[in-house]
């Protein structure tokens, strides 16, 4: 397995992670309120739902068409 691959792995989970963690944040009292009364979720869970999709897409991607040796 090349080094493409393993950081792709790791990329992959990283972006998992990120995406976990965006929604529990959705999920809060704040982002509930926010959403009720602005009609959006506050700019944290955003930036953390964003940042997850990317990095998820990206570890795939480098997973999946990683140099092979």
């Amino acid at each position: 397995m090349s080094i493409n691959r393993v950081i792709g792995a790791v990329i992959l989970v990283i972006g998992l992670g990120l995406l976990i963690s965006g929604y529990n944040a959705s999920e809060s009292a704040a982002d509930q309120l926010s959403e009720t009364f602005l009609g959006n979720y506050t700019d944290e869970t955003v930036w953390y739902l964003i940042a997850g999709a990317a990095a998820t897409v990206g570890g795939f991607l480098l997973l999946m068409f990683g140099r092979r040796r």
